[in-house]
């Protein structure tokens, strides 16, 4: 008989909340790896994480094993604990210097000043502690940002000084820059040239336009583009209320924004993994800018491209993390257009009541639903899971869909939303 080969093994660490359902729909016949998960989800709580700790434990552990590839699909700190564990391992990946470059979001914007000016907007880096207005660069409205965020956490447009003051005192936002940013700035500390640690903000001109995320990996220098995402906003705010794949932006733009990708991506030295770059597109200035790099993966979005592509993003993360040759994408197929739909509170409330698994189940065998996740439980009030709060909203549940048209879609997702939100009643301030 044929000699059967092992799975190849990849660990995967600081899992993120994506990873779990995503495998699990996945199954070792479509993704053939052998995956041991080191660590948990910190996303949500990143401020008592010790990441200098975390990374000489794992290098200590996996140092000794069969190990072919050390990979993460989390934004914060996965992908940097990662980056600086394969280093250490020998095993394939990018440079440490060159994800946290992509993190820091000024840093990240001094390499796309330089290798994309086109799609730059005018920035600046302000320091919360010496803040004043004759050493603003920028005009009002601005927006401002913390060098390191998460889920666009304590982001905001500022029309004034005396509101960008109130943003910088807010002890929310202190908070953020001392305790949310520590495990970075032990990363950050490693390094002489980045002189700026997570305790900045970074302020720009506000872009406008219809707002894209292009998801792409880069294999031996080589940046591939896997799909282009439309965000799509709830009405009058910048809050997300779906992801729609594939884009509507025409096939020149999508090209263009190709383009400005592979050599942002190339500048900064990236290799060895998945991205995605966040755009905008200005239709009456013909304009791309990018909004912010990401140099992870979208774990959202992973089904939404299987169902168009054929291929979960999840294979080409562990493919690349090996060294394997990477899947192909096998688009045509009868589910042409797929979406993640965000469902949102614009107000706090109690989760009265959530659909069982039988609930669940049943909504799914009758539409195409491809993930459900839920981010409370019942009795719990929205404001109790403060990671969910992005300053405007609360996001509750995810519904990932596909269809064979739009119009099927949003139907689909009108009809299987009424049996899967969860009873929310409002609570009176």
């Amino acid at each position: 008989m044929p000699e059967t080969c092992s799975p190849r093994v990849i660990a995967l660490v600081c899992p993120s909340a994506w990873d779990e359902p995503q495998l699990r729909r996945l199954g070792a016949s479509t993704v053939p790896y052998n995956i041991r998960v080191l660590g948990s989800d910190v996303e949500n709580a990143p401020n008592n994480f010790d990441a200098e700790a975390f990374i000489q434990f794992a290098i200590a552990e996996l140092r000794d094993q069969q190990l072919d590839g050390v990979t993460s699909s989390s934004d914060y700190p996965g992908c940097l604990i990662a980056s600086f564990i394969a280093d250490e391992l020998g095993l394939r990946g990018p440079h440490p210097h060159s994800v946290l470059r992509c993190s820091h979001k000024y840093y990240s914007r001094l390499a796309q000043q330089v290798a994309v000016p086109e799609a730059t907007p005018g920035f600046m880096l302000i320091d919360p502690d010496a803040l004043s207005e004759e050493a603003l660069s920028l005009a009002f409205p601005m927006f401002v940002k913390p060098v390191k965020s998460y889920l666009s956490m304590h982001s905001r447009l500022v029309a004034s000084f005396s509101e960008l003051q109130s943003f910088v005192d807010s002890p929310s936002l202190r908070s953020h820059l001392t305790d949310f940013a520590r495990p970075f700035n032990q990363l950050v500390s490693r390094f002489d040239d980045i002189e700026y640690d997570g305790g900045f903000l970074l302020a720009e001109e506000v872009l406008m336009g219809q707002q894209v995320t292009l998801e792409g990996l880069v294999s031996a220098g080589e940046t591939h583009v896997l799909g282009i995402v439309d965000s799509v906003m709830y009405e009058g705010t910048t809050c997300f209320a779906r992801f729609d794949y594939p884009s509507s932006v025409s096939a020149e733009v999508a090209d263009r924004m190709a383009d400005i990708a592979r050599r942002v991506m190339t500048h900064l030295g990236f290799n060895d993994s998945l991205f995605n770059i966040e755009f905008t597109y200005h239709q009456a200035m013909d304009a791309v800018y990018i909004i912010q790099i990401n140099p992870r993966m979208s774990g959202q979005f992973a089904d939404l491209m299987e169902a168009v592509n054929g291929t979960n993003t999840y294979a080409f993360l562990f493919a690349l993390a090996a060294g394997d040759t990477l899947p192909r994408i096998r688009p045509g197929g009868s589910l042409s257009v797929a979406s993640s739909f965000v469902r949102r509170s614009f107000r706090d409330a109690e989760v009265t009541a959530i659909p069982d698994e039988n609930a669940v189940s049943a909504v799914c065998d009758r539409y195409p639903i491809t993930l459900v996740k839920y981010y409370h439980g019942a009795g719990d009030r929205l404001s109790d899971n403060a990671h969910q709060f992005d300053g405007r909203s609360y996001r509750y549940a995810v519904f990932n869909m596909c269809a064979g048209s739009k119009e099927e879609l949003l139907h689909n997702f009108d009809e299987a939303r009424r049996h899967l939100d969860p009873i929310l009643v409002p609570i009176q301030n």
